[in-house]
């Protein structure tokens, strides 16, 4: 079957390993099931896969993709949860042992997948396969950054730092959705104004002065806003975090956040039941992922490029 898959690992040229060609059918153990896969989106994950970040060198070569949405043998349309947590109860995001596809599985960007049978979701018939295979990582990550870590009521100001990557986007459009006033940062006009057609009521430049302290800043950036981040709080404010793309903070700002009694609050992914909770928001909401690129398949290696080069304006899919 046709799959785009990192060879062998790189850190210091990820392209070079990715691979677009035939690959093994895969076999459903018991308890797993098949997914046609008819669209599957691009995540930082799969640039950290192919440098070898969190995953074994004997584990290459690996089929990329941490979530997607398809059909299975019955015809049902399904949407994939990527994070592998099996024999675990509770919330899996805390299982020393959980794994994401694409780390010990291989992952989505295939013609078909095998995952576990809890893993796949219904797809509501409201959301496109495109759509629906951007909600599995980057925004059910800001799902729960909102909904369940951040603790904000509807009418808090938040802060989105970095609006136009995928988490980004869906931190936008998920808190306007929800009644919260919220402001983003962005370093070009360009992705300025896709956080405004997101829903952003206010954009700024990054870094620049706001005009009053919010009550919560949603961090995906890291080392090049975190001082901001901090600033930009209101005494007992949250900054909730993600990733940091541009890696550590030079400084933690640790005066400032006891002084304030600031909250740092970390997240990872969501929940399989987040994940349902979401695609029913969106669906409810008529909420749509943006979407920047959509590539079939075989041109994958031109939303790989686009990823490492920062030409993002949503998410990067790839469809069959």
């Amino acid at each position: 079957m046709l799959a785009v898959y990192a060879a062998a690992p790189n850190p210091d040229d990820p392209l070079a390993g990715l691979t677009v060609g035939e690959r093994p059918e895969p076999e459903a153990p018991e308890g797993w099931v098949t997914v046609d896969v008819r669209a599957a989106s691009l995540n930082m994950h799969d640039i950290f896969t192919l440098r070898g970040v969190g995953i074994r060198p004997e584990n290459f070569p690996m089929t990329l993709g941490c979530d997607g949405a398809g059909t299975l043998e019955d015809g049902s349309e399904v949407v994939i949860h990527g994070v592998v947590s099996e024999n675990w109860q509770g919330d899996e995001t805390l299982n020393p042992k959980r794994s994401i596809l694409t780390e010990v599985h291989q992952g989505s960007f295939a013609e078909r997948v095998v995952v576990p049978a809890r893993n796949v979701l219904p797809k509501p018939a409201e959301l496109s396969f495109a759509e629906a295979a951007c909600m599995g990582t980057a925004w059910l990550t800001a799902y729960r950054m909102i909904f369940v870590k951040s603790g904000l009521r509807p009418g808090q100001t938040m802060l989105v730092q970095g609006a136009s990557g995928g988490v980004s986007t869906a931190l936008v459009a998920l808190g306007a959705a929800a009644g919260l006033r919220v402001w983003a940062t962005g370093r070009t006009e360009e992705k300025r104004a896709l956080a405004t057609a997101q829903g952003a009521h206010a954009v700024f430049e990054a870094g620049a002065r706001l005009p009053e302290r919010v009550d919560a800043v949603f961090e995906t950036v890291g080392g090049a806003t975190w001082s901001h981040s901090i600033k930009a709080l209101k005494p007992g404010g949250v900054v909730v975090i993600s990733g940091t793309t541009t890696g550590e903070a030079s400084a933690a700002e640790l005066q400032r956040i006891f002084f304030l009694q600031l909250r740092v609050i970390g997240s990872t992914m969501g929940t399989r039941d987040e994940l349902l909770d979401l695609v029913r928001f969106c669906a409810v909401k008529g909420i749509k992922p943006r979407i920047g690129l959509e590539l079939p398949l075989e041109q994958a290696e031109q939303g790989f490029r686009a990823m490492l080069d920062g030409d993002t304006a949503g998410k990067i899919v790839f469809t069959r």
